[in-house]
């Protein structure tokens, strides 16, 4: 498992930039996804954006006066999260560290914790329990937890919008295409290491921890399969559809319209972990 995170580590240093950027501009995915995180993060709220990355979500977070610490495997991403805060014009606390095993560094608890990332690159269901148990070790009771998973058909939308002639050429297409028609998760080799989940596993994952539901929603609602080209539409189309995204977004009839879904739950009182 050490040799796997070696290997996602070594890629976001190389693609940290990258990462920053795919987030910028026009992205859906940020878009709905700060618009859903918004209807319950308040200025003023202490954050732990674990597997944070470059910090898109720790620095528009910031922006809105809220206290942000952010930790991410890639001392890549952290180098651009702090290079981008402070042209941002805002303070963030930002450390190297392994999502399964905080530094002591990170102290107190916190009103909500961003589990985005971590979770697509554990290929063991154990690893992927301990990052959850030790986030909300430090997320106080009745704080949230957002958590993000990658899902399973993410792998076709990308074929499709981007890559047609890849199904063809991709060495890994076989075992990824196996799972995927029978309903399996993936977890190997991709862009990275990646585990891809089912859509129906998410809740049963995440019902053994101490939470109640808040929400489940695609991060892309339903515009993934058309990106780039909703991409080109004018401003005032791009608003339109956006406007629906939102509405859609926690439709679970269109889950797998999104190339990664996000969990919300509210840590229970007395909660042990």
């Amino acid at each position: 498992m050490n040799r796997d995170v070696d290997i996602v580590r070594r890629y976001y240093d190389d693609h940290a930039e990258e990462e920053w950027n795919r987030l910028g501009g026009v992205s859906f995915e940020f878009a709905v996804t700060a618009h859903m995180m918004e209807r319950l993060v308040k200025p003023g709220d202490r954050i732990l954006d674990l597997g944070g990355g470059p910090g898109r979500y720790a620095i528009h977070f910031a922006k809105r006066g809220c206290d942000v610490t952010l930790a991410d495997l890639s001392e890549g991403n952290v180098a651009v999260a702090k290079r981008e805060a402070e042209r941002a014009g805002v303070r963030i606390a930002a450390f190297v560290a392994d999502a399964r095993a905080l530094p002591g560094a990170i102290r107190g608890t916190f009103d909500h914790v961003f589990v985005m990332g971590p979770l697509y690159h554990l290929l063991e269901e154990g690893d992927r329990i301990a990052v959850i148990e030790g986030a909300l070790s430090l997320l106080r009771p009745g704080g949230h937890l957002f958590v993000s998973f990658l899902l399973l058909f993410s792998g076709m939308i990308y074929y499709m919008k981007n890559d047609p002639e890849g199904i063809l050429t991709d060495p890994q297409r076989e075992p990824y295409l196996t799972d995927v028609t029978q309903g399996l998760p993936y977890g190997g080799d991709a862009f990275t290491k990646a585990y891809f989940i089912h859509p129906d596993a998410i809740l049963p994952f995440m019902a053994r921890f101490p939470l109640d539901r808040v929400a489940l929603f695609g991060q892309e609602s339903v515009l993934a399969p058309q990106e780039e080209r909703l991409k080109q539409a004018s401003p005032a189309a791009r608003a339109e559809w956006l406007r629906v995204a939102f509405l859609l977004a926690d439709r679970p009839e269109y889950l797998s319209y999104s190339e990664h879904a996000m969990y919300v739950g509210r840590k229970k009182k007395g909660g042990s972990r």
